[in-house]
């Protein structure tokens, strides 16, 4: 038992190592000012892992130099360059103006806090300056002597960085020096960062990986349905279930034997982490492995053909309110119940898992087998991780996001309807697509509509004031009309004993 915890231990360290995207964002990074750091096709330059950028924009401001780590929480804006009129009351130069982008040399924390402190600071977005060359740069990058980074370094995630909204950029040392050159002879820098998702033809694809017992793309899946549904034959998804290699990964032995446990399929070939980190009960990864190829096998039959897969979604929402416990995870009867409701037939399925090599023995299955090609060639290392046009999307996977990024993946022109209601819509791009208007066009209201509801307003009041006007005058004729009756006996009496005849209008008030 003690090899096979070793097994289970190496395959853990494996999965923390080798989980990303490779494909990168055709962003861009580019001076405008001066005119003299204008540079043919812009900036070599890194996209941070993490942040949010506004794909289909670009941010285009003035530059700032911060002139300290930004290791802390307080920073200190009065500082920096290009030196700015000092403050009247205090003394201390103006905070950077906003919006800005602030440049911050590299060391001393992570990228992360970096961004995040300059982030709180209003910067809307960040250079990093990398302070030590790259070997490959040789004579172009001026630095220590002798000394010299043999890799890139990768502006990554250190899991913190959800909160993270800003995007930034990691510019090399030999590129980054004469721009800060610039900021601290107290001239300006005007500095732009764009993105724009290919757009190869009139349909963008967009694609998924993750895993069924991800937690962070849950809400995701349970809403994006309603935009495959109306972005149609427009856009193709691609769904990616994410499994190891279990033979790279050391979990099958030279006998064909399966080291790591029961978190391998076909004798340690197709394996998962533990969702639950207890490896003697709850969900195995042998159970997350058969429900991706359950997965997989659905959207062959019922999307791989329109790129939509309705049945696909429902059955993963299904899966989510039925199944998706340690008691239920990998029951046969609430599986097909998941099924039923999402109307997949379960026969079908069942037959395409096993057609592909099924889940027993020393056997490759061919499904299987072509995700993890999928993965080497997309070089996936976080997840969820979803790409559009073969551009990986960075930042918190939700519903906005990715619609945007489907939208501003379309050729001039060929974006469908739905895009150009609900992708610029600002207030909630789900219920937008949803309802099929922005909901902030539920709030106005149309000139003639606003004009007939008054006039229907003005109307109904003018009738209960005539009809108040005619109570009002009939209450007042039957008052006049009591005290008349009430005195004119007296008046009557009087005549009478005066000699006074009646005519017959008077005999009317008695």
């Amino acid at each position: 038992m003690t090899f096979l915890r070793c097994g289970v231990t190496a395959l853990a360290v494996s999965s923390f190592v080798d989980i990303t995207f490779g494909a990168v964002v055709s962003s861009k990074l580019q001076v405008h000012i001066p005119k003299q750091l204008i540079r043919e096709g812009g900036y070599d330059h890194r996209e941070a892992l993490f942040g949010v950028p506004p794909y289909g924009g670009s941010i285009q401001q003035n530059v700032y130099y911060a002139d300290q780590e930004l290791c802390e929480g307080e920073v200190d804006t009065s500082i920096g360059f290009p030196h700015r009129d000092k403050d009247k009351e205090n003394g201390k130069m103006k905070p950077w103006p906003s919006p800005f982008i602030l440049m911050v040399d590299r060391g001393g924390c992570s990228f992360v806090k970096k961004v995040r402190n300059a982030q709180r600071a209003g910067a809307a977005g960040v250079i990093i300056a990398d302070t030590t060359c790259l070997c490959a740069a040789g004579d172009k990058c001026q630095g220590e002597a002798g000394y010299c980074e043999a890799q890139e370094p990768i502006m990554a995630d250190d899991g913190s960085g959800s909160d993270v909204t800003i995007p930034s950029f990691l510019m090399f040392k030999q590129d980054v020096d004469p721009i800060r050159e610039v900021l601290t002879s107290n001239k300006p820098v005007r500095l732009e960062m764009g993105w724009a998702i290919p757009s190869p033809d009139a349909r963008v694809e967009y694609e998924l990986w993750s895993t069924p017992t991800d937690l962070i793309s849950r809400e995701f899946q349970r809403q994006f349905k309603e935009a495959a549904v109306a972005l149609g034959s427009h856009a193709y998804f691609t769904p990616h279930m994410y499994v190891y290699d279990g033979v790279k990964s050391g979990c099958q032995g030279f006998d064909g034997e399966s080291l790591c446990y029961n978190l391998c399929t076909n004798n340690g070939r197709y394996c998962s982490t533990d969702p639950d980190n207890d490896l003697d009960k709850g969900i195995s990864g042998q159970d997350v492995v058969m429900e991706s190829l359950r997965r997989e096998c659905i959207w062959k039959i019922y999307g791989e053909g329109n790129g939509v897969g309705v049945e696909w979604w429902d059955y993963v929402t299904e899966f989510m309110y039925r199944c998706d416990n340690e008691k239920f995870f990998s029951n046969e009867d609430c599986v097909k119940d998941a099924m039923t409701h999402a109307g997949v037939d379960s026969h079908k399925v069942v037959s395409c898992m096993q057609d592909s090599g099924g889940l027993e023995g020393d056997v490759e299955n061919t499904i299987l087998e072509t995700q993890l090609a999928a993965k080497e060639a997309s070089g996936v290392i976080i997840l969820p991780a979803a790409s559009v046009n073969n551009a990986a999307l960075r930042g918190e996977l939700e519903f906005a996001t990715v619609f945007k990024a489907i939208c501003a993946g379309f050729m001039t022109g060929s974006a469908p309807a739905i895009c150009t209601k609900c992708a610029t819509c600002g207030i909630d791009e789900y219920q937008c697509v949803v309802d099929n208007k922005c909901p902030s066009a539920q709030s106005s209201v149309s000139v003639p509509v606003f004009i007939s509801a008054l006039g229907g307003v003005v109307l109904f009041f003018g009738c209960v004031g005539l009809i108040q006007w005619q109570r009002s005058q009939r209450q007042m004729r039957e008052q006049v009309k009591g005290i008349v009756a009430e005195y004119m006996p007296l008046d009557r009496q009087h005549a009478e004993t005066a000699g006074i005849p009646l005519d017959e209008n008077d005999a009317d008030f008695t």
